[in-house]
């Protein structure tokens, strides 16, 4: 029986929840989740959730904001004036808008609030400061090639 370990590329289903239940994501009616353990490419607490488990296992774990998307930051929150949007926007609180930054590279912010002249826009990532739950069902693990 192998554990899943650092180096190892393993497949998985897993449905993402809030506290409240409400389901963020879910890989079921998609395509399984592959990555490469130790290579960070999920978020750390997931990673850590799926290490040492065995193939065909399921698990549930809640994981706190520091091991996933971390606390909100207020320096990534700014109130600007309507005036200085384009004005075909369609301003909605819950929209994300993406921003261009002046190097070409391209970011998401959400719309958090409105009023007649501003609007506040937050590019924290939506799940930051969130416990998340994660039903974890490890389908696969391919150990590195040793060659």
């Amino acid at each position: 029986m192998f554990y899943a370990a650092a180096g190892d590329t393993v497949k998985v289903h897993y449905t993402g929840k809030l506290s409240d239940g409400t389901v963020f994501d879910d890989s079921r009616d998609q395509k399984p989740l592959h990555f490469i353990l130790g290579k960070q490419e999920v978020i750390p607490g997931f990673e850590k959730a799926v290490i040492g488990m065995v193939q065909g296992e399921e698990k549930t774990v809640t994981i706190p904001p520091a091991q996933a998307y971390g606390t909100p930051r207020e320096e990534l929150i700014e109130t600007v004036a309507k005036s200085d949007l384009p004005e075909d926007l369609d301003l909605v609180v819950g929209r994300q808008l993406e921003v261009t930054r002046q190097d070409g590279s391209v970011f998401l912010v959400m719309i958090t609030a409105l009023d007649e002249s501003t609007v506040t826009l937050d590019a924290n990532h939506p799940l930051a400061g969130k416990d998340l739950t994660f039903e974890i069902d490890l389908l696969e693990i391919k150990k590195p090639d040793p060659s």
